[in-house]
């Protein structure tokens, strides 16, 4: 089990860089900033504490090309779909599997945010905003936010996994 929460924990900080080269390059490339664009009130579908999930028609203000724009959505649904295929062959059984692509999903965001900040230096504090996804709409919120979430993320699957480990040695006696 150790060696599987290992090999979790490497892929998901690789593909962390992976995503965060992805994006300065995408930001660099359409002269887009890391901070979102200014949001109306009206703009906000549904307001969290640290979390604002915005309209769908928001998205074209953060990137114009519609082209662009649905090719990151599928980018990004992509990511997912390898956070949960990890997880899916790390894991046995099916909450198995949930924690392995808690446990990736966690590893993977702060490890983004970790290359982020070696290699443009940025973000600059927690409380800087950011844009998390834009499926199925724009999220946006502190960096805080994720990172917490995160934390929450990566503390339980490994408590699952180490408890479920421990039944499995005591079982085994």
């Amino acid at each position: 089990m150790a060696r599987t929460i290992s090999t979790v924990l490497i892929f998901a900080a690789a593909f962390g860089f992976v995503e965060a080269a992805v994006v300065v390059y995408l930001r660099h490339l359409l002269g887009i900033g890391f901070t979102p664009p200014h949001i109306d009130r009206s703009e906000i579908l549904f307001l969290t504490p640290g979390v604002a999930f915005l309209e769908p028609q928001t998205a074209v203000k953060i990137i114009a090309d519609t082209q662009i724009l649905n090719i990151e959505r599928m980018r990004e649904a992509a990511t997912l779909v390898m956070l949960a295929t990890i997880g899916g062959l790390a894991g046995k059984k099916l909450l198995d599997k949930i924690a392995f692509f808690f446990l990736a999903f966690g590893i993977w965001d702060i490890f983004y945010y970790i290359f982020l900040k070696l290699t443009i230096g940025w973000p600059k504090t927690f409380a800087d905003l950011d844009i998390f996804f834009l499926l199925p709409t724009p999220w946006v919120g502190p960096v805080l936010v994720p990172i917490a979430i995160s934390l929450v993320l990566i503390i339980g699957s490994l408590l699952y996994l180490m408890r479920k480990q421990s039944r499995v040695k005591i079982n085994s006696r």
